[in-house]
């Protein structure tokens, strides 16, 4: 059964330009901060823990039911994908207010002969190869056109190292293809993961339903997004499976079972950078619910992060709540010196703030990010100079000088956090227009709406999304 179709909210989120037909092309005029903020704003779960929890689902032993998941285009190209590997994905009624949980069941055993559309979704296209080939049958994998630019040639040399029949004519891309015999020899690997942490993930969520289980080692120099390895590693200890590192850089794991799970999945932190950057800009309080007070996700560090900009951010109850002075009244924002190697993903957001920044800033620590969506350091440094900007790429990251910046078309590269690092600047700066708004479908399809509500343009809906 397909996911549903919610319906439109009685509050359109696109006002005028619907009726001007920008809609059509996702053009969107961003917002520009009037008055301080006071917003609370609930987000939906996390799309990293989401398509983990949804690939561990389709392996373990018994069915599992995923609470509050993320309803997105990456989450739903990871439960087509699934549901072609013959895994039972069944909507249930639950209490989230952005859509269904799902109750997941794995096959006796997963059926190949198919193909799976990875889309834009890095999350598919490296974790689900080697569930693939524990399936019986061939099985193509293929996506987006910026998709095949993506490095994938680690998942495919790990695979064949571990006994799978992976043909992709030398590419090191998509498309490619493997041949799955039921079941994955497993033992010693050996990776360069400096591109992305996601080729060590791909591997250990699979590794226990090895024959020999695995060792995998990384070899290169640096290994990117840690914090995203140690998700992998709870969401597996969650479910009975133990991973030994003895050492930096190396992972054991034992074959065995992986134990169905009643799961509540958190909600987006590094989704939330966006929101909690506008309390800095705008100046105000935006406060995100039920955030959780240990976790996993690297967005937890924007509790260190934006006081660096002048923020003040405190815990109340559940919630987490960002409070600045703003532009308007508390002046420019200090520049920063910041090694972001623990949390890229944060990247775009933090550089949108270093863009409005009194003074000079230097982002390191974020090369990889040339290999994610697009080339973000040179989708940044290119659209922030476009507005009038000075921006220099640095060999690992960004180099940010003060400029005045003028309104103007900011490019999205089919990239969800460029749109929303161009909203941050356009807060500050009249007349930027996103290229197309419809990106952050990839992992907050609501982006538009939160966005307006938190600036108290947008009522909350009364129909479909409930807050």
């Amino acid at each position: 059964m397909p996911i549903q179709q919610y319906s439109e909210p009685e509050f359109d989120p696109y006002g005028d330009q619907r009726a001007a037909g920008s809609l059509d092309t996702g053009r969107w005029m961003a917002p520009v901060a009037g008055t301080p903020l006071a917003a609370v704003l609930p987000l939906p779960g996390s799309k990293s823990l989401t398509n983990r929890e949804l690939v561990l689902a389709a392996l373990a032993d018994a069915p599992s039911l995923l609470r509050e998941p993320l309803h997105s285009r990456d989450s739903a190209l990871m439960i087509e994908a699934l549901r072609n590997l013959d895994v039972s994905i069944e909507e249930r009624e639950g209490e989230g207010g952005y859509g269904p949980d799902l109750l997941v069941t794995p096959p006796e055993e997963l059926t190949g002969s198919t193909s799976i559309d990875c889309g834009l979704a890095g999350t598919v296209m490296r974790f689900l190869p080697p569930v693939a080939a524990l399936a019986l049958g061939p099985v193509a994998f293929d996506g987006d056109e910026s998709a095949r630019r993506r490095p994938m040639r680690t998942t495919i040399e790990s695979l064949r190292a571990v006994g799978a029949d992976v043909t992709d004519d030398g590419r090191g891309a998509l498309p490619f293809s493997l041949f799955g015999t039921g079941s994955v020899r497993g033992g010693e690997v050996q990776i360069d993961a400096s591109a992305s942490s996601q080729f060590v993930s791909g591997l250990l969520l699979a590794a226990a339903r090895f024959d020999e289980g695995l060792t995998l080692r990384h070899v290169g120099e640096h290994l990117p997004s840690l914090p995203h390895i140690e998700m992998t590693i709870a969401a597996l200890a969650a479910r009975g499976v133990v991973v030994e590192s003895p050492e930096v850089g190396l992972w054991v794991v034992q074959p065995g079972a992986i134990s169905g799970l009643d799961v509540r999945i958190e909600p987006d932190l590094s989704n939330a950078a966006p929101f909690l950057a506008a309390a800095i800009v705008a100046g105000g309080t935006v406060t995100i619910e039920r955030w959780p007070a240990s976790t996993t996700q690297v967005g937890a560090d924007l509790e260190q992060l934006l006081p660096l900009f002048g923020a003040e951010v405190r815990r109340e109850g559940a919630d987490l709540t960002v409070e600045a002075r703003g532009l308007r009244d508390g002046g420019p924002l200090p520049g920063i010196d910041l090694d972001l190697s623990r949390g890229g993903e944060l990247a775009p957001a933090i550089v949108a703030l270093a863009a409005l920044a009194g003074g000079p800033s230097r982002i390191t620590g974020i090369g990889h990010l040339r290999g994610h969506e697009t080339d973000r350091l040179a989708a940044l440094a290119a659209e922030i100079n476009g507005l009038g900007g000075a921006v220099t790429e640095l060999e690992d990251g960004l180099a940010i000088e003060p400029r005045p910046l003028a309104g103007g078309l900011w490019r999205t590269y089919e990239d969800h956090r460029m749109a929303t690092a161009g909203a941050i600047i356009g807060l500050a700066v009249p007349g930027v227009e996103i290229e197309d708004i419809r990106t952050t479908s990839k992992t907050l399809p609501q982006f538009p709406e939160l966005w307006k509500r938190m600036l108290g343009e947008a009522p909350a809906p009364t129909s479909g999304l409930a807050f």
